[in-house]
């Protein structure tokens, strides 16, 4: 079908379909990017994440999937693919809209390429970036460009200012002091791999304090403990000494450690395991 959203419109009415299952075609509809390239999308594709879409059909994630599922074996044949990770929306398209409709790519080239050159109401990364300018995003016309660009992305859900500070640091470890704007953009498209494996990231390094010997006894307790198995465990010694001395055992842990009652259950256990009471 000819992709405009009348014809998308013209199909959702003529569907057979629940009057829920219209109303969530018409939010995707509404969210679908006529200009390619527009908030990072292809043109016909529209990004949500179930939880946003649950929201505002005002259902269950469990019913809404049912819907989805409808949608996808009805005529309009809805589909929906995350290419951006787990924590990433989910992207729609409606079937039949372009044959030759790829998935979307919103990394720029290294030569600066803009998504698209015809129409200025999109999503553009032009010009350069200096580095050491400022740090605060809003000061600068990239704030509402990366706002607008990771609606899509795998940054999402992402502070804007946080994505501008990891960039910012990302280059001054490269010794870059300006770089090409759809450098910003690749950076947000390959979020997931670089926040999980960069460890320029950190802001200062991780500092460790020695464990108070209190605690460093309770942890060797409940490492000596069976945790696969703790209520079969938890039986065994209650047979053994009886629920009253059982339960002594632990208010005295609790006691000792200042500690939650998980906790003083399983030092009770690994204390039995050293006893020879239970076994692990």
């Amino acid at each position: 079908m000819t992709l405009t959203t009348g014809a998308i419109l013209r199909r959702i009415t003529e569907a057979d379909l629940s009057a829920a299952s219209h109303k969530l075609a018409t939010i995707i509809l509404d969210g679908i990017a006529w200009k390619n390239g527009y908030n990072g999308l292809e043109r016909g594709t529209a990004a949500f994440t179930l939880a946003h879409l649950a929201d505002k059909m005002g259902m269950s994630r469990q019913h809404l999937t049912e819907l989805l599922a409808q949608l996808a074996k009805s005529t309009l044949e809805l589909v929906r693919w995350k290419p951006n990770g787990k924590f990433a929306p989910w992207l729609f398209r409606f079937g039949g809209a372009e044959d030759d409709a790829v998935l979307p790519d919103v990394v720029s080239a290294t030569g600066d390429t803009s998504l698209s050159r015809d129409c200025k109401n999109k999503t553009i990364f032009s010009g350069r970036i200096e580095i050491d300018a400022t740090t605060n995003v809003y000061r600068t016309p990239w704030a509402e460009l990366i706002r607008a660009a990771k609606s899509s992305l795998a940054c999402w859900n992402v502070d804007t200012q946080a994505i501008w500070d990891r960039f910012l640091a990302f280059n001054k470890a490269r010794g870059n002091a300006a770089v090409p704007a759809g450098f910003l953009l690749g950076f947000m498209r390959k979020w997931r791999a670089r926040t999980t494996s960069d460890h320029i990231f950190q802001s200062e390094p991780i500092r460790t304090t020695p464990m108070p010997k209190q605690n460093s006894d309770l942890a060797e307790l409940i490492r000596a403990a069976p945790t696969a198995n703790r209520h079969f465990h938890e039986l065994d010694l209650r047979s053994k000494i009886g629920n009253p001395a059982y339960d002594l055992r632990v208010q005295h842990m609790k006691a000792r450690f200042a500690c939650l009652r998980f906790s003083a259950v399983l030092a009770v256990h690994g204390e039995a395991v050293r006893a020879f009471e239970i076994a692990k």
